[in-house]
């Protein structure tokens, strides 16, 4: 059986014992983690994900992927040159086990890329808690002749 995954906003056909390369996600070698976005299992076509489908994996290494180098050259009579390289963060999983229904309930931690973010609210919120109350003005008193 094959299913079709999404993750880290790619979509991979992947049956079990294939190993992947997927974008970083939060977790260390030897952790199991489960994706819940399935595209489709077998004759199963979600819309747009298949409920209760999960495909299990477990997590191999995180490793970095191949560099790209970026080159540019601008105007001319300019002698103006600027490189920049990168390389991406992935982690290397294989796939154990495709699960066509029950997904939700095997307990197994949910494959994430990165941690939540906090909402904006949250955060002012916070950031108010910290600030000191402002302090009031003394009552003016004037000068003694």
């Amino acid at each position: 059986m094959f299913a079709v995954l999404k993750t880290g906003g790619k979509q991979y056909k992947v049956a079990s014992g294939d190993v992947l390369r997927v974008e970083k996600l939060v977790a260390e070698a030897g952790e199991t983690v489960q994706f819940n976005d399935i595209l489709m299992v077998g004759d199963a076509i979600g819309a747009p994900f298949v409920a209760g489908a999960a495909v299990q994996a477990t997590v191999i290494d995180q490793i970095k992927g191949e560099k790209t180098i970026n080159f540019v050259r601008r105007r001319r009579k300019h002698s103006s040159k600027r490189t920049k390289g990168h390389r991406q963060k992935l982690t290397l999983v294989r796939v154990t086990e495709i699960l066509a229904s029950g997904g939700e309930a095997t307990g197994v931690k949910a494959a994430v890329g990165r941690l939540p973010v906090a909402p904006v609210e949250a955060v002012v919120a916070a950031a108010a808690a910290k600030k000191p109350a402002a302090k009031k003005a003394a009552p003016k008193t004037e000068p003694k002749e």
